[in-house]
């Protein structure tokens, strides 16, 4: 079997499709993308296709190594997620032709199910509250929430007590029992950071999520010494090499790589592996397509120390379309009592609605990320 065409589909609301061809019939989907460079993404993809044209799709390790290992330059947002893309169109292709779903491949199932969460509140926290109720009352055991606005490196306890007023008033809609999420996003500094912390103990979160810049993991020391709450991380961090120490220092609890930005089933299936043996818990960043949750599950199901899994039906950004839209079965990311199934059909486990996605390519998008600004005019982390 042989690669002999690729298409690229760039669909709303901020995604980006890949479609290998073989020869034999068989195809396989990808979502290679960056939130905000789905353009730029697009034309990696392009580059390293020209290799993989004529080649036998079902030797993906070999693939892997080539296209990281074949540049001189390596790794990065733009590069890793160009990788992810073709290695999950790869498996796709992979588990098509062997009549399995890739979890097979990678060992079967250590699960049949996984708990997913829901975002609620926006880019910006209001109405959390009724916003909290509504997701639980459908169903779901865990939400997450962007914890704050911008913050200054030193700021005022009026934004602080913004933030805890928030999850006061998710506790006092669903109870104590709910597991909340708080994604600091990277818009907090270590200053304000440790008072955040210190202060949202009070309601047991499931987690905090990016309390610093990835840049700024070793910060993660001071942070965890000031907390006994779960410190998450990971989504901008690109392979197994920028996990390694973050896991060997040890002061991360949950790492949340994404499979469509770094490096795919393939890279992913051992980063969380890595952090398995650290006894380190995995939450795989998701807030894009079908393609990308399917991946994700198809690793989830493998790997023991894979708690819950993120979503974005319904989350703030997708405007235009939503992750079932794509889908010509969309009863395949069910969900039901906060859970969802592992899909077992072959490959990815789920069926494109390609038509809808050619209609969609037509009109595009080109999503950007809002760029904030600080009182003083200075930039501020979004």
């Amino acid at each position: 079997m042989k690669i002999t065409n690729y298409e690229l589909f760039q669909v709303q609301p901020r995604w980006l499709f890949l479609k290998i061809e073989t020869d034999e019939g068989i195809t396989g989907w990808g979502e290679p993308v960056i939130e905000g460079r789905a353009a730029t993404v697009k034309a990696a993809v392009i580059e390293l296709m020209e290799y993989l044209i004529g080649k036998d799709p079902l030797q993906i390790e070999d693939h892997w190594n080539v296209m990281y290992r074949g540049g001189f330059y390596r790794g990065g947002p733009i590069l890793m997620s160009a990788i992810s893309g073709i290695d999950q169109a790869l498996w796709d292709i992979k588990g098509k032709y062997l009549n399995v779903p890739i979890h097979q491949l990678l060992g079967g199932k250590a699960r049949e199910s996984i708990k997913v969460y829901s975002w609620i509140g926006g880019d910006r926290p209001s109405d959390v509250g009724a916003a909290a109720k509504e997701v639980v009352d459908k169903g779901f055991t865990a939400i997450k929430m962007n914890g704050t606005d911008e913050l200054q490196y030193i700021d005022s306890y009026e934004k602080i007590d913004r933030v805890l007023a928030n999850v006061s008033a998710i506790r006092d809609a669903v109870g104590p029992y709910i597991g909340i999420g708080i994604d600091f996003h990277g818009r907090v500094h270590k200053p304000m950071a440790k008072v955040l912390a210190k202060e949202l103990e009070q309601f047991r979160p499931m987690f905090i999520e990016e309390p610093v810049l990835p840049e700024n993991n070793e910060a993660l020391r001071d942070i965890a010494n000031h907390t006994v709450i779960p410190i998450a991380t990971g989504e901008r961090m690109y392979s197994k090499w920028d996990f390694k120490n973050l896991l060997k220092d040890g002061y991360v609890d949950i790492i949340q790589p994404d499979l469509s930005h770094a490096g795919g089933i393939t890279e992913n299936k051992k980063i969380l592996s890595m952090a398995e043996a650290f006894d380190v818990a995995a939450a795989p960043h998701c807030p894009l397509g079908p393609i990308a949750l399917a991946a994700c599950l198809q690793v989830d199901a493998t790997c023991h120390n894979a708690f819950i899994q993120e979503q974005s039906l319904g989350i703030h950004y997708n405007q235009g379309s939503d992750l079932l839209d794509y889908l010509k079965d969309d009863s395949v990311f069910k969900y039901k009592d906060g859970y969802v199934d592992i899909p077992d059909r072959p490959g990815l486990g789920i069926e494109i609605n390609e038509e809808h996605v050619r209609e969609m390519a037509k009109k595009g998008h080109n999503w950007r990320n809002p760029v904030w600004r600080h009182r003083d005019t200075s930039v501020a982390e979004w």
